[in-house]
């Protein structure tokens, strides 16, 4: 996009202006350029500056032209009174023009109003901006309004709007919470007033069906879209101030709680394609180079909207100051399985990042703050613990906690001395500022406060925290606001997420090459394997290595925190040999720090490998998988397992190069798949001589595979 994004929005809009003799009939051609162009114009999904080459290109102009015909000479005027603009939308949405591009338009314009920036203003870019947006706003609200009262009812069963239903739901869900306060103050005011007198009944009828299709035991497609709309319609009016009692008194919150319960334990499960036809095309499937992690909401649309509509909830129950305890209320009795499976969502990698924002969200009502995950429980263990420490920290009252210099580097670098961080020192500078001392002191002034301190620890270390008591989380927030640390301090001023925020992740690999190698007690060293003269850094030493961290290494292998705490020889080494390549131990030491492990190159890059490129990238992890054995490494073990299986049968040759390795390490279960693999190649290996470099026992096993294999064969033809 930085490379040629304006030439690509400038494209786009020309295709969208298109118009002609069949433009009326875009539904019946779907090759044209205009509906292309409006796929094309998705790009808005993913945030960037493309959003504001939009704007200024008139992308409001160009939606609206798309929905209402010959808009331009009825809204010639630059000011239009706002009965004025409703007569202008009504009248021009019963010509349903262009009807089969609306979804599209639903959706491009959902996206650019919620990437908006909170100070932007879209409508500054044209003098006609602010008329196009409020009639767009005007647009969506109403054909919202209509697809709430239809899919309101239990027995709706009517197909013919539903393909534009959830768009325009969706659409105006992401204009209400839109980060821009124009944008979603006016749709908020426009949603209000045509909601005046119909408002209540379909607020009751929403909760009613919502009630009743959550409980069925399966669900067609129409109960998956009243679902969804019901849900977004929900959420939407939680917004508007007159319906938020009848949520809460209507016992709204818990249907939706137990709505998303059951979407956690996969009773209900949602793509968005379900719901929203016009995105089954062959491009919403994944490209085989294409290693992205999803959308930001994820692939279960109504558990995304469900903790979205929950958090809004929660929000607006602080708002209603008779009824502050409103929530913790209605779900008294599934509290507590509630709050622990947010946490087994929050500690997920199988959940989209929106989901999880959503969730730390949650708890932060019930006093749980930050975004725990395995890692971080895993490095949570050495939380006040003396072993390994390597600072103590010290407030003005005498009070102290020992803690370790790497953690604190990364996680929290402002609970360090300046001089620890800077730059321009040497790792000996920085030695000698400490002056020699095993534990060195870190003095803190009276504005510290101890209490908040050791909840900051708690977060930097575990990655989240419990605090009940409001007093400590004030102090708290203090603290953190002067240590920078922004993740924790949105959660502990309850600030809602933005979409598209990545979500903040527990990763210490960056103290392998900054302020934290300076904390480093160890060296890990790979075996010489034609690498010569390894260029460091921190020291001269010459054989491939990483300075590296025993607290870290630790936590996650119990083979080393057995061999720190034996006393013997090597428990006093500087040095740690592993037997495996430079390659493996980048991979190993990249999971002790991250808790994953990189994978190699997919899809068209690995196909389009020769087979030395291919067992170059393989073999680290056959090294590992051995590795894993020895060490007790489980977690390690199966990943590369899972890597070698998705790769070994690429190719015959690779596998025959796999088998060595895997019999020199004894890696049997490895030498057995392999050997499966290679046996309808028998004998032609056999009679052209390959075989004769295999060990004796290796060529018997692929033998036995091969006989093997063909008496499965003569069963079949039996």
């Amino acid at each position: 996009m930085n490379l040629c994004g304006e030439a690509l929005v400038d494209a786009i809009i020309c295709g969208m202006r298109e118009t002609g003799p069949c433009s009326k009939k875009i539904e019946n051609n779907y090759g044209s350029v205009l509906v292309e162009a409006c796929k094309l114009a998705q790009i808005t999904r993913w945030a960037g500056n493309h959003h504001i080459r939009f704007w200024k290109q008139g992308i409001d102009e160009v939606l609206l032209n798309l929905l209402i015909e010959n808009i331009h000479d009825q809204s010639s005027e630059l000011v239009l009174p706002l009965e004025k603009q409703i007569s202008v939308v009504k009248e021009g949405l019963k010509l349903n023009y262009h009807v089969a591009l609306r979804s599209y338009v639903w959706d491009i314009l959902g996206w650019l109003t919620i990437h908006c920036g909170e100070n932007s203003n879209p409508c500054s870019y044209t003098h006609e901006s602010e008329l196009h947006i409020n009639l767009l706003i005007l647009c969506a609200c109403f054909t919202f309004v209509d697809a709430i009262q239809k899919w309101c009812r239990i027995c709706q069963n009517d197909a013919d709007d539903n393909f534009q239903s959830e768009p325009v739901s969706r659409a105006v869900l992401m204009m209400i919470y839109s980060p821009c306060n124009y944008i979603s103050s006016h749709a908020r005011f426009v949603l209000s007033d045509i909601l005046k007198v119909i408002g209540n009944p379909c607020l009751k009828n929403s909760l009613h069906t919502l009630d009743y299709i959550s409980s069925l035991k399966s669900y067609s497609s129409f109960d998956k879209l009243q679902l969804v709309i019901n849900l977004i319609g929900l959420t939407c009016l939680s917004s508007l101030p007159q319906y938020q009692r009848c949520i809460i008194e209507s016992r709204g919150i818990k249907t939706v709680v137990l709505l998303v319960q059951r979407c956690l334990s996969n009773d209900i499960h949602v793509e968005r394609p379900e719901v929203a036809p016009h995105l089954h095309t062959v491009f919403h499937k994944r490209s085989c180079c294409w290693i992205g992690k999803g959308d930001w909401e994820g692939s279960n649309v109504l558990l995304f909207y469900g903790m979205w509509g929950l958090a809004e909830f929660l929000h607006q129950c602080g708002l209603l100051l008779d009824n502050p305890l409103e929530f913790t209320r209605e779900v008294t009795n599934i509290k507590t399985q509630l709050v622990n499976e947010l946490h087994e969502v929050c500690s997920s990698t199988s959940f989209s990042p929106g989901v999880k924002w959503y969730v730390s969200y949650i708890l932060s009502y019930f006093g749980f703050y930050g975004f725990p995950n395995e890692f971080s429980k895993r490095i949570g263990n050495s939380l006040n613990k003396e072993e390994y420490a390597d600072l103590r920290l010290i407030v003005a009252n005498g009070d102290s906690v020992s803690v370790h210099g790497v953690i604190l580097a990364v996680r929290c670098p402002s609970l360090l001395p300046s001089e620890v961080l800077s730059s321009s020192k040497s790792s000996k500078e920085i030695t000698d500022y400490f002056v020699g001392e095993t534990v060195r002191e870190v003095r803190y002034s009276s504005h510290v406060d101890y209490e908040a301190l050791m909840l900051l620890l708690e977060y930097v270390y575990l990655g989240g925290l419990h605090a009940a008591e409001e007093e400590a989380v004030k102090k708290l927030k203090v603290l953190a606001k002067r240590c920078n640390v922004k993740p924790l301090l949105q959660m502990l001023c309850r600030q809602s997420p933005k979409w598209g925020t990545p979500f903040p992740s527990f990763n210490l690999t960056s103290s392998l090459d900054s302020a934290g190698s300076y904390f480093s007690d160890v060296i890990m060293e790979a075996k010489l394997n034609g690498l010569v003269g390894c260029a460091c850094d921190i020291c001269s030493h010459q054989v491939p290595h990483l300075h590296v961290h025993k607290i870290i290494l630790q936590s996650g292998c119990d083979y080393l925190q057995g061999l720190f705490r034996s006393g013997m020889q090597e428990s006093h080494s500087q040095v740690i040999k592993v037997d495996i390549s430079w390659e493996a131990l980048i991979k190993l030491v990249h999971w002790f720090y991250s808790d994953e492990l990189p994978n190699p190159p997919s899809g068209c890059l690995w196909v389009n490998m020769d087979d030395q490129e291919k067992l170059f990238n393989l073999q680290p992890y056959v090294e590992l998988c051995w590795l894993g054995e020895f060490w007790i490494l489980e977690s390690i073990q199966e990943a590369c397992w899972n890597v070698i299986m998705s790769c070994l049968d690429s190719s015959k040759q690779l596998a025959i190069k796999i088998i060595k390795m895997a019999y020199k390490l004894s890696l049997w279960k490895l030498v057995d798949v392999a050997a499966s693999l290679i046996a309808p190649s028998y004998r032609q290996l056999r009679d052209s001589g390959e075989l004769e470099e295999f060990d004796d026992a290796l060529v018997h096993l692929i033998y036995s595979a091969s006989i093997e294999l063909n008496n499965e064969g003569e069963k079949r033809f039996r």
